[in-house]
Formats: C-alpha cells, structure tokens, sequence
C-alpha cells in the first residue's frame, strides 16, 4: 500500500508538471543604427545586444526599432532563433521591424503577419496623426513538445500622435478578439512610449493583464527609458508585457534589465523579461 502510494503521488506530480509550460518573453527596443549615438552606435555595441539576448535565453523577443541590416546581423548570431516580420515602410525590408524573435528549437509558427496601426491596417499606412508608419507583427506559435498554443503580438507606438495611440491600443485590442477565436494564451509584447497611467495603456489594461503588476517576483525598477545616460536616473516606464485574462497564467517572475558594459547600457531602453507558467 506504501508502494502505491508513492508511487501514485509521483504520477499525479508528474502529470501536473506535464500539464504546464513555462514561457519566457522579452520585450527589447534595441535602438535603431544611427551614427549621431557616437560612442552609443549600434556596430560599437551590437555584440552587447545579442550577448543579452544569448544569455537570458527567452522563448520570444518582441524587439523594436529594428532595421533590417540589424536584424541580419541577429539573426546570424542568435543560432537557436528564427523572426518573423517586415520592415513597416514597404512590408518588406523597409524601415523599422517590430519583429519577433523566437526559439526554433521549442516553437514553429503556425501563422504570422503584421498590420499597420492606422485606419486601414492591412497595408503601409500611416495612422490618425502618427508621424511614422506603425506596425504591430503578430504569431500564432506551436510548442514542439506539447503542442501548447500561444500567440505573440508586438508593436511599437507612436511617439507624438495622441489619438493614434489610443486608436492603435484599440485596434490592436480588436484584431487580438477577431484572430483568437478558440481563446488561446496571448502575449503582446512592445514599446508603447506611454505611462502606466494614461489612457491608451488603461484601455490595454482594462482587457489584459499586466505581467509585471500580476508576478510573483519583481525585480528592479519600473523605468524602462534611459536615452543612454548612464549616469542620470531612468525616466519612464514605457515598455511593457501584458496577458490577456482568460487564461491561466500564472506570472513568476517579472524583471527589468540594467546590465550594462563599460558605464554604458546595450540600448536606450532597459529590455523587460517576463517567466510565466500556463496552466492548461
């Protein structure tokens, strides 16, 4: 009966430990190339930028501000990973990626696109009074162990346009309902240059979740902006994860990355990671 029992209890542990899947994502604006950073340009630390990346080893990288020659140099270092996404100036290589980085070696995309953040998103558009185009990529991933499905979206807002940012938090609120029709796990990862407190990341907030604000453990500080000055307090929490809430996720962890190299930081923005468990 003792045997039974031990062994009974191992099953049930087992198959609980096997019900669930563990997602680590990363949201990172990697800061685009531009030769006016000076000793902050991108071929001076692009090493630090996939060295970060190597090292936390996250599932999925909603990374922005991505050019395409950046993404080459990626995509050549990060053996594991594969992309998906387009430039947002042509649909193709053109202009910034909002892309998202995913481990080859756990998941396969079963679907993936992007859309333009502007009234008519399904081709290059600049939206509401935005004064750039705007994308968000968005994947419908695989786990190869266990089949688990999720779904991984990714943007980059407006820096300047006020209605294009709430525009752009509700459009993406809608194609998140009209794609995810069997209500499956969702991640929307991306740099939102807004607050915590204004309206377009309340708008998010009242239909997800915030990881950070849902995790178990939090480590570091909020502010996620630090235009590369080392030596100056961050300013603004602007980069964000977010669930939606009709799944069991349960958020483990919650940080936000200050590594830094020689009194400088790898971008302008702190990358933030989320470890979550979802319980089938």
């Amino acid at each position: 009966m003792k045997k039974y029992m031990i062994w009974l209890v191992a099953f049930l542990y087992l198959t609980n430990v096997s019900a669930q899947t563990t997602i680590k994502a990363m949201s990172f604006n990697i800061r685009l190339d531009a030769a006016s950073d000076g000793e902050n340009r991108w071929d001076l630390r692009k090493n630090r930028v996939a060295g970060l990346m190597q090292y936390y080893e996250p599932d999925f990288i909603g990374a922005q501000e991505v050019l395409h020659h950046q993404l080459t140099y990626l995509d050549s270092i990060l053996i594991n990973y594969s992309y998906i996404g387009v430039g947002r100036d042509d649909g193709k290589t053109l202009g910034e990626y909002s892309c998202i980085l995913y481990n080859q070696d756990k998941y396969i995309p079963l679907q993936q696109s992007t859309f333009w953040l502007a009234a008519k998103s399904d081709s290059v558009c600049m939206g509401w009074d935005a004064v750039c185009n705007r994308v968000c990529t968005y994947g419908r991933f695989k786990n190869k162990k266990n089949n688990q499905i999720v779904w991984v979206f990714n943007t980059h807002f407006d820096h300047v346009g006020k209605i294009a940012r709430i525009e752009s938090a509700k459009l993406i609120l809608q194609k998140i309902k009209e794609l995810n029709v069997r209500n499956e796990p969702v991640i929307l990862l991306g740099d939102f240059n807004l607050r915590p407190t204004e309206e377009p990341i309340q708008k998010i907030a009242s239909e997800m979740n915030n990881a950070r604000d849902n995790s178990k453990m939090v480590y570091g500080n909020s502010d996620t902006w630090n235009a590369f000055k080392f030596k100056e307090k961050p300013n603004g929490a602007i980069d964000y994860i977010f669930l939606n809430k009709n799944r069991k996720w349960v958020v483990e962890k919650f940080a936000t990355i200050t590594d830094s190299y020689d009194l400088k930081y790898p971008s302008d923005h702190f990358p933030v990671m989320a470890t979550m468990t979802l319980l089938k």
